[in-house]
C-alpha cells in the first residue's frame, strides 16, 4: 500500500493500520490512516490505488479524516472472527481461511467457557511475545462480547467472534487454541477462566495458525463496525 501511494501521490507515505494482521490473517474491512500534501479527491484516489494494487487487496472507500485522526488509536473497539472447518475431511475450497480439526467440538461448551472473557481483564496468557520491543506496557483489554457458534443445520462451519477495545499480539489464536481443546474435551470448561486467573502463558493452549483469522471492522466514534 505504501509503495502504491507513493507512486501516485508522488511523495513518500507511512501508513497506520487500525489492527494487526500477521501473515496469514485476512482482513474484511482493515482501515489505513495516513498524511499527504496532495489534493487529489479521495475518488481519484481509490481508482488509482485499485488500478495498482495485486488481487489480494481492495481499496473500498477513501476519505478525509478529521485533524489528529490516528486509524489505530482513534479506534473504539476492533472485531475479529476465527473460522473452523470441524469435519472429518478437510475443505480444498476453503483451506486458505479456515482450519481444519476433524474431530467433533462440542460448541456449546466452548461458548459457555469463552463468557468468562467479557468484560475488563488481564489477558497476559494470551500473549505469546514477552520480548523488551514487543511487551505492552499494559495486558489489561476490555472484551465487549465474545461467542461461538456453529453454522447453519449444524453444518461444519464454526465460528468464534470477539469484539474488544484492542487486542494482545496473537491474543484471538490463543483464546482459539485454548477453546478446541475444551471443545475437544481435552481441557475443562473452566480453562479460560484459569488462564486469566494465571497470568502465564504456558498455562494456556496453543496458538491457532493464523489463517483461520479474519479482521471483521473497526469501531470509531458515531460510526459502526466495518469502518
Amino acid at each position: 500500500m505504501e509503495t502504491v501511494l507513493q507512486r501516485v501521490l508522488g511523495e513518500p507515505v507511512r501508513v497506520t493500520p487500525a489492527g494487526r494482521t500477521d501473515a496469514g490473517v485476512h482482513a474484511l474491512a482493515q482501515v489505513v490512516s495516513f498524511t499527504c500534501s496532495s489534493s487529489i479527491s479521495g475518488a481519484e484516489l481509490k481508482r488509482a490505488l485499485n488500478a495498482l494494487v495485486d488481487d489480494d487487496l481492495y481499496v473500498r472507500a477513501v476519505s478525509d479524516a478529521p485533524d489528529g485522526f490516528d486509524a489505530r488509536r482513534s479506534a473504539r473497539s476492533r472485531a475479529y472472527r476465527y473460522t473452523i472447518w470441524n469435519a472429518p475431511e478437510p475443505n480444498l475450497w476453503k483451506r486458505r481461511w479456515v482450519e481444519h480439526v476433524p474431530a467433533s467440538l462440542d460448541v456449546e461448551a466452548m461458548d459457555a467457557a469463552c463468557q468468562a472473557l467479557v468484560g475488563t481483564h488481564d489477558f497476559a496468557a494470551f500473549h505469546t511475545h514477552k520480548t523488551q520491543d514487543d511487551w505492552p506496557r499494559s495486558t489489561v483489554r476490555t472484551v465487549r462480547a465474545a461467542s461461538w457458534r456453529r453454522g447453519a443445520d449444524d453444518g461444519p462451519d464454526v465460528q468464534f467472534t470477539i469484539e474488544a477495545d484492542a487486542f494482545l499480539r496473537h491474543m484471538v489464536r490463543t483464546i482459539v487454541g485454548t477453546s478446541i481443546l475444551i471443545g475437544l474435551g481435552k481441557a475443562p470448561p473452566q480453562e479460560l477462566a484459569e488462564s486469566m486467573k494465571q497470568k502465564e502463558r504456558a498455562g494456556a493452549g496453543p496458538t491457532a495458525p493464523a489463517r483461520g483469522l479474519t479482521l471483521l471492522g473497526v469501531t470509531y466514534s458515531g460510526d459502526s463496525a466495518g469502518g
